[in-house]
């Protein structure tokens, strides 16, 4: 054998050994694809999770992101669906609570794809940090429904929800008239970083129409985050720098609650009118029957709502993109009767 043949040789043994090497320092690795095809990425784990029969034995399952339970009227959208779900043996509701964390509530989102569920219903904290996550676990294939709180885009089933716009709006008139178009007035906003916060205070200047009652003034205005302590905090500055406040509006009824606390303390608290938002039987209504608040506007938590809509979707039913939920109104005239709907 030549001595060029036999260099040949050698080179081909030689590969042939690093090859063996190769596959023995790599023998889980799969096979390369075959043709001219790139790999293709494993399916998004919603997409080949096990979905559930929708039998009392095994159920459909709901996932439901709530962003926190520090506010009364979120404890009871969380009682609403629960409620609502157990009227149906053949569903099944997780509760997650985000605890005011966007960052918390994108992980749940995140775990109910990854856990297959089949429907997922979230009240988002704030919009921007989870309009993409909810148009992630959308697209993934999972049906979302959002609940009271509108994101940036509407990669989702369906929303559902009140008007803010449209409860500020009555809520600003409300005070024009109480205050006869002349009046300071000290609104407690709502977390501004949400679309209801920045809603409510948007309807509540156009009820108030300043062009049309320039003897109207906001004061005072202060983000408490919907959280009645800080809504008490909030008013006792409040209270610090202005002698004379006409009307208090909060974005919801705790904070409505803490700012007559705060005024109360200083013997203030019959100087003044106030008004909040929510509604709940045992809260706003109660308020305003006690003579805490003169006025509430109802904002519904939409549980029930999702839980029905939840079913209609696992059952292929067509549902609309968006549910305006129906709005009352609260005082001391009609709070025991009902209230009346505010049309």
């Amino acid at each position: 054998m030549n001595n060029q043949r036999r260099f040949e040789l050698c080179g081909i043994a030689m590969m042939a050994l690093a090859g063996s090497a190769m596959v023995g320092c790599n023998k889980d690795a799969p096979p390369p694809p075959s043709g001219d095809s790139p790999p293709t990425a494993p399916a998004a784990s919603a997409a080949g999770a096990k979905k559930h029969k929708g039998t009392p034995e095994d159920p459909f399952i709901v996932g439901m992101s709530q962003c926190n339970l520090g506010e009364p009227w979120r404890a009871q959208m969380n009682d609403d669906v629960r409620k609502a779900g157990e009227k149906h043996p053949n569903l099944k509701v997780i509760f997650k609570d985000a605890q005011n964390d966007s960052l918390v509530q994108r992980s749940q989102l995140e775990e109910f794809v990854n856990q297959g569920v089949d429907v997922i219903v979230i009240s988002p904290k704030e919009a921007a940090p989870l309009t993409e996550p909810v148009s992630k676990a959308f697209h993934s294939g999972i049906p979302v429904i959002v609940l009271d709180r509108a994101l940036l885009k509407e990669d989702y089933t369906m929303f559902i929800g009140a008007d803010n716009v449209k409860i500020g709006r009555e809520a600003g008139k409300w005070v024009a008239d109480a205050l006869g178009g002349k009046g300071s007035i000290v609104e407690l906003k709502g977390l501004m970083t949400s679309v209801p916060g920045q809603d409510r205070h948007r309807g509540f200047l156009e009820g108030l129409d300043l062009k049309a009652h320039p003897g109207l003034k906001v004061v005072f205005d202060a983000d408490m985050q919907w959280l009645e302590p800080n809504a008490r905090k909030e008013m006792e500055s409040a209270l610090a720098t202005h002698p004379k406040i006409d009307v208090v509006y909060a974005h919801n009824d705790p904070g409505a609650h803490g700012a007559f606390l705060a005024a109360k303390q200083v013997g203030r608290e019959k100087q003044m009118k106030f008004v909040g938002i929510d509604a709940l039987p045992q809260e706003g209504v109660q308020y305003v029957k006690d003579g805490v608040l003169n006025v509430t506007f109802q904002y519904p938590t939409g549980g029930e709502e999702a839980i029905d809509n939840a079913l209609k979707i696992l059952a292929g039913e067509t549902v609309p993109k968006k549910i305006t939920l129906a709005t009352r109104v609260f005082t001391h005239d009609n709070a025991a009767s009902g209230g009346n709907a505010i049309p």
